[in-house]
C-alpha cells in the first residue's frame, strides 16, 4: 500500500524572484525622463541668451551678471522651504504647476521681447519666477523618482538623469548662439515651447496621491516641518557624510575647471583648443553617465566616491606639464567621468534611505547647499589665482582634494557606506547615529 506524503514533508517550492522590466520599458519613468530632458535644452538655451539679451538692451555687462544671480539667488532662496511645500503637497500636481507658471512668465517675455517694450526689470522678474519654480519641481520630481522606478533600478535611473542634464546642456547651449542670432526672441520662444510640452507629457504620469495626515497627528507647522528635515539630514551619520562628499565634489569640480580653463589662456592655448577643452569636460561628464550603472555595481558605493577624489587629485597636476589644450581637455574629461558614478551611488542611498515624507525636504537641503558651494567654487578659485597665481591655484586645488581623498578613504562612516535593503521600510528607520 503506498501513502502518500503529507504536506508538511513535502519540501517548500520557492518562486524565482520576478525581475523588473527593462527601465527602457517604464512608461511614468521614459515621460519623466524625456519631458526633462526637452525643458533641460529650452532651460539651457534661454540661459545662455538671458546675458546676451541684456547686454544688447543695456550694453551693461554688470547688469547682465545682476540678471543671471538673480536667477540663482531666486532658487537658492526657495530651496529650503519648497523641500518642505514639496512633503506636504501632490508632487505631480507641483510639477504641473511649475511648468505652468513658466509658461506663462515665459510667454510674457517673449511677448515684450517681440514689441520691443522689454526692460531689465522684465527679464530681473522672469528670472526670479524660473528660480522659484526650480527650486519647487527639483525636489518634487526626485521625491517622485522611487515611485516610478523599483529599487533594484534606482541608481540606474538616477544616473541616466545625470546624462540627461548633460545632453540638454550640450544640446541647448549649442542652439542658443545659434537662434540668437538669427533672431534674439527664438531662444525664449523654445523654452517656452518645451515647458508646454513638458506639461501636456506630465499629465500622464501616474503618481500616488500624499498620504492623509495620521488621526491625532499634530496641525501642520511650517517651521517644525522644515526644522525635522534639517534634523534628518544632520542626525543620519552617513547621508550626512556622504552628502558633505557630493557637495565637496561638485565644489572642487567648479574650483578645477575655471583654474584649468584660465591656465590654458595664460599658457597661449588658442582660443578654439579653450572651447574644445569645454566641450571635452562636458562629454566626459556624459560618458561618465552613461556608464555611471555599471561601475556603480561593480564598484559598489564607498569605492565609487573614493575613487572620484583619488582620481582628481592624480589628474589636476598634469595640467602644469603641458601647455596642449587638446590634452587639458582629456584631464578635464577624465576628471568629469567619475563625478556621476559618485553622485549616483551617494543620491541612490539617500533616496532609499530617507523616508518618502521626508525625500522632499531631503532634497531641498542637498539642492540648497550643493548651490551655495557651486556658486562659491568659481569665486575661491578666482581669489586663489588673485593671490597665489593659476599654477599655484592648481597645486594648492591638487593638495586640498588629496587631503579630501584621504579624509574619505580612512573616514570609518564611510565603510559602513553600502547600498541599503531596498526591500525593507525606511518609514520608521532612523538610520545609524
Amino acid at each position: 500500500m503506498t501513502t502518500t506524503p503529507s504536506p508538511q514533508l513535502l519540501p517548500d517550492r520557492q518562486e524565482p524572484p520576478r525581475r523588473s522590466k527593462p527601465l527602457w520599458r517604464n512608461r511614468d519613468y521614459n515621460i519623466l525622463w524625456i519631458s526633462r530632458s526637452l525643458t533641460e535644452v529650452g532651460f539651457n538655451a534661454s540661459t545662455m541668451a538671458f546675458p546676451l539679451l541684456v547686454l544688447a538692451v543695456t550694453g551693461s555687462p554688470g547688469t547682465a551678471g545682476l540678471v543671471q544671480g538673480v536667477n540663482a539667488a531666486a532658487q537658492l532662496a526657495a530651496g529650503l522651504p519648497a523641500g518642505t511645500l514639496v512633503d506636504r503637497w501632490n508632487r505631480k500636481a507641483v510639477m504641473l504647476a511649475c511648468e505652468a507658471v513658466r509658461t506663462v512668465a515665459l510667454v510674457w517675455l517673449v511677448w515684450l521681447i517681440w514689441t520691443d517694450a522689454v526692460a531689465v526689470w522684465h527679464m530681473a522678474v522672469v528670472a526670479a519666477v524660473l528660480g522659484m519654480c526650480s527650486a519647487l519641481f527639483d525636489p518634487a520630481e526626485e521625491a517622485s523618482l522611487p515611485h516610478v522606478v523599483p529599487p533594484d533600478q534606482l541608481a540606474t535611473a538616477v544616473s541616466m538623469n545625470h546624462a540627461r542634464n548633460s545632453i540638454g546642456n550640450l544640446i541647448g547651449t549649442s542652439l542658443s548662439g545659434a537662434l540668437f542670432g538669427v533672431k534674439r526672441v527664438l531662444p525664449f520662444v523654445a523654452d517656452a515651447l518645451t515647458h508646454v510640452v513638458s506639461f501636456c507629457m506630465l499629465l500622464f504620469v501616474r503618481l500616488p496621491k500624499p498620504a492623509r495626515p495620521e488621526e491625532g497627528a499634530p496641525p501642520a507647522n511650517f517651521r517644525r516641518e522644515t526644522l525635522e528635515g534639517l534634523k534628518w539630514v544632520w542626525g543620519h551619520r552617513l547621508i550626512r557624510v556622504t552628502a558633505l562628499c557630493a557637495i565637496a565634489v561638485n565644489f572642487l569640480f567648479q574650483v578645477l575647471y575655471l583654474v584649468i580653463i584660465v591656465v590654458a589662456q595664460q599658457g597661449g592655448v588658442p582660443a578654439a583648443q579653450i572651447g574644445v577643452m569645454a566641450a571635452m569636460f562636458g562629454a566626459g561628464g556624459l560618458l561618465g553617465a552613461l556608464v555611471a550603472p555599471r561601475l556603480y555595481a561593480r564598484c559598489g558605493p564607498r569605492l565609487s566616491v573614493v575613487l572620484t577624489f583619488w582620481v582628481m587629485a592624480a589628474l589636476a597636476p598634469v595640467t602644469l606639464a603641458t601647455g596642449n589644450g587638446i590634452v587639458m581637455g582629456l584631464v578635464l574629461a577624465g576628471i568629469a567621468f567619475l563625478a556621476p558614478t559618485a553622485n549616483t551611488a551617494i543620491s541612490t542611498y539617500q533616496l532609499l534611505t530617507t523616508p518618502d515624507r521626508l525625500r522632499g525636504r531631503l532634497s531641498g537641503v542637498i539642492g540648497l547647499v550643493a548651490g551655495v558651494s557651486a556658486a562659491l567654487g568659481p569665486m575661491i578659485g578666482g581669489l586663489l589665482m588673485e593671490i597665489a597665481g593659476a599654477r599655484w591655484a592648481i597645486l594648492l586645488s591638487t593638495l586640498g582634494i588629496a587631503v579630501l581623498a584621504v579624509t574619505v578613504t580612512l573616514n570609518p562612516t564611510l565603510r559602513s557606506f553600502a547600498t541599503p535593503d531596498a526591500t525593507q521600510p525606511t518609514e520608521d528607520a532612523p538610520g545609524p547615529r
